[in-house]
């Protein structure tokens, strides 16, 4: 070991222009430097992750942003609305995450960049709200769909910065509880205020608008989850960087990086076909207020028992996730779906309902954690911003598809073949997780 007078300058005092003698001495500092700053970095990102989830939870639950996008259109076609809706909010994501990669990949510091694209996000939001209170009719409807746009376009590129961000600043064994803990407790506020949003606010059209009130609510709470990070993570400068390179160059590398390595390129197909087993997530609330009927008390109640079992799950698959590795934690959510999928088609009561919101919550807790997460194990550090990006581009792209596609199916032949086109995308992305996907961690021991 050297000692402190011997040993180079932390990664952080390297100037710009400067290349470490040796690689292992600047990987061993920029490692003690992401241990010296770890309780910081964890609570930051704890913080910012809990209040985020809160927010971005309750208009990701397949509730009440469909809801209130299914009162600005015909009852007829409501279900075409809605997946319009959604779909244009996917679609916000298809290129953003690989421009966001391209303009982060190469900085040391990628936070300033996070807070913009977060800021940007979160403005989206403020605006759904102000439009709900004060426009109506079409201008109404067209103003929340290009907010829906914007609101993906920005989720799109923070999702890649901000993640890179947890690469860099926990630990590879600490990042499954970290999120388990952050999105449990994020999840039980917003399963709750999912609950007194649907039974109070929207019920009794506080304000004159309750899902305005709403939208507010989650502006500020993840508004306060971005100052949070903000003022508490010390970020640490990585010991190698890609050089700058024009988005259209690097473009280019998109082939390289997939093909490259068989695990990461079936782990794109899995992901595309899990995030089309997705399609019919618009329909749940439709399909259960078309059986047992839907109320404001009866919306807050399928909401908080949907984040509920997303939020109780998190701690078991965060554990999961850093003890076995993420591919389990995967493969699971897609069983889990297939069998909240097959409760949903034969649900006619509320209690059935209840079961498969359920399931489908926990699934999706699982997806999220699992694919998230274990993107970052593939290959070199360096190309992690851009697999991040091709990785949401992808899901971008299935994503804004999948909605309009299942929405057209509710309408044209009904809810319960939709549910069984996406069960069945769930089970193939099973089938191709079980047979062409390794756990990475298990290959780097090997090696």
């Amino acid at each position: 070991m050297l000692s402190s007078r011997e040993r180079p300058p932390l990664t952080s005092e390297i100037p710009e222009d400067a290349t470490p003698a040796d690689p292992a001495d600047a990987e061993a500092d920029y490692d003690a430097f992401v241990r010296k700053h770890l309780r910081r970095n964890y609570l930051g990102h704890y913080l910012h992750g809990m209040l985020g989830m809160t927010g971005f939870r309750v208009l990701a639950a397949p509730t009440l942003l469909p809801a209130f996008l299914a009162t600005l259109a015909p009852a007829a076609s409501a279900s075409a609305f809605v997946g319009l809706g959604l779909a244009l909010q996917q679609a916000g994501q298809i290129i953003s995450p690989v421009i966001g990669a391209n303009l982060v990949e190469h900085r040391k510091r990628v936070l300033p960049a996070a807070t913009l694209m977060g800021s940007l996000m979160r403005a989206a939001i403020l605006l759904l709200a102000v439009a709900a209170w004060f426009l109506d009719g079409k201008t109404l409807a067209v103003v929340v769909l290009a907010l829906l746009f914007a609101y993906g376009f920005f989720q799109g590129a923070q999702r890649v910065v901000f993640q890179l961000l947890l690469a860099k600043a926990i630990p590879i064994e600490r990042r499954g509880r970290l999120q388990a803990y952050r999105n449990m407790t994020g999840g039980a506020i917003a399963a709750v205020l999912s609950w007194f949003a649907g039974r109070f606010l929207i019920q009794h059209n506080v304000l004159g608008n309750g899902y305005a009130v709403t939208f507010l609510i989650v502006f500020v709470l993840t508004s306060l989850g971005l100052t949070a990070l903000r003022l508490l993570m010390i970020e640490p400068e990585p010991p190698a960087l890609r050089p700058r390179t024009r988005l259209r160059e690097r473009l280019k590398d998109f082939d390289g990086l997939i093909h490259a390595d068989p695990n990461y390129r079936n782990f794109l197909v899995a992901q595309a076909l899990a995030v089309g087993g997705r399609m019919a997530a618009p329909l749940y609330v439709l399909h259960a207020a078309q059986r047992v009927g839907l109320t404001g008390a009866s919306l807050g109640l399928f909401s908080l028992v949907y984040l509920g079992a997303d939020t109780a799950s998190n701690l078991a698959w965060g554990h999961m996730g850093d003890r076995g590795g993420f591919r389990s934690n995967f493969v699971g959510a897609m069983a889990l779906g297939a069998l909240g999928l097959g409760a949903m088609i034969f649900a006619h009561s509320e209690p059935v309902f209840l079961l498969a919101f359920v399931a489908l919550g926990a699934s999706n807790a699982g997806y999220q954690m699992s694919a998230q997460t274990l993107i970052l194990e593939f290959g070199a550090r360096q190309d992690i911003a851009m697999r991040l990006g091709i990785s949401a581009t992808i899901e971008g792209v299935v994503s804004s598809a999948a909605p309009l596609i299942g929405g057209l199916i509710g309408v044209a032949v009904g809810y319960p073949p939709a549910f069984a086109i996406a069960m069945g995308l769930q089970l193939a992305s099973l089938i191709v997780l079980l047979m062409g996907v390794r756990e990475p961690r298990s290959l780097k021991a090997v090696s």
